[in-house]
């Protein structure tokens, strides 16, 4: 985690060296110490969320998918203290906020990608149907306070169908057996393979490029052959799936934008 100690620019000669034009300097939020601690910045509230795990050996610093400052507390460290490191890390938080993709929420006029092709969420209540995908539109029918739930299960349902098809292939393949497929919103992992061989993946992977899922997919597949990440796994992720490099550089370059699509912002419907 971020020191927040600062830099001094240097010339080429090493002397301290101020840019021509400056940037400005970025707002650090406010700790406001009450019954529901929270964060002050640029008179918008942020939720600080305080969670105790007994798990956990130190003071943890994150945050979350709806930009709430999340502080984990290990069993012996007091609220007291766990305030006392938010404060030291306020520089950290101010610049991982600044950082934070904006959420887009399930709404009519909304474009979201499907398999990275973009698609506008089109609110159709006079239609039949539940939901389908058709011409770069992604229809939705009912009640406008429907909209958000409807679409996310058609979304889980389409990825998990997308998903299983490239697993199924792929363990085919390789000679294995599946043990079974189940989705989650887990947004530190995209996918994970089981000791017993059941499959566990994001149903996120729907808003990447279709290359990019396979890759995923082909990925954890390959751990039903290789429970590990040697050379000899690596071998069979680039049987199964041509292009890991520049499936690996899309996520490393937009993984985290895919975390926002379907949030509704801190307030809202």
């Amino acid at each position: 985690m971020s020191t927040g100690r600062k830099k001094t620019l240097k010339g080429r000669d090493g002397r301290g060296q101020m840019p021509l034009s400056a940037p400005a300097r970025q707002a650090v939020p406010q700790l406001v110490v009450a019954k529901d601690p929270y964060l002050l910045l640029d008179n918008a509230r942020i939720p600080l969320e305080i969670r105790r795990s007994s798990r956990a050996r130190r003071l943890k610093l994150r945050i979350d998918q709806r930009a709430r400052v999340v502080l984990v507390l290990p069993p012996k460290v007091s609220v007291k203290g766990g305030l006392a490191f938010v404060e030291q890390e306020l520089g950290w938080i101010a610049g991982k906020l600044a950082r934070q993709p904006q959420p887009v929420p399930f709404r009519d006029g909304v474009t979201v990608p499907l398999l990275g092709v973009p698609h506008r969420i089109t609110h159709a209540p006079d239609r039949r149907g539940l939901v389908w995908a058709e011409d770069g539109a992604l229809y939705v029918t009912g009640a406008p306070a429907h909209l958000p739930r409807r679409l996310r299960d058609w979304m889980r349902k389409t990825a998990k169908q997308e998903i299983s098809g490239r697993a199924a292939d792929y363990a085919g393949e390789l000679d294995v057996s599946l043990k079974g497929i189940t989705l989650r919103d887990q947004r530190t992992r995209w996918g994970s393979c089981s000791s017993t061989g059941q499959l566990h993946f994001s149903w996120r992977l729907l808003f990447m490029p279709e290359p990019v899922m396979s890759y995923i997919v082909a990925h954890e597949v390959a751990h039903l052959r290789h429970m590990n990440h040697s050379p000899a796994f690596w071998s069979v992720v680039d049987a199964l799936h041509p292009g890991v490099t520049s499936a690996r550089k899309w996520l490393h370059e937009n993984g985290a934008d895919i975390h926002k699509y379907g949030i509704e912002p801190e307030g809202g419907a």
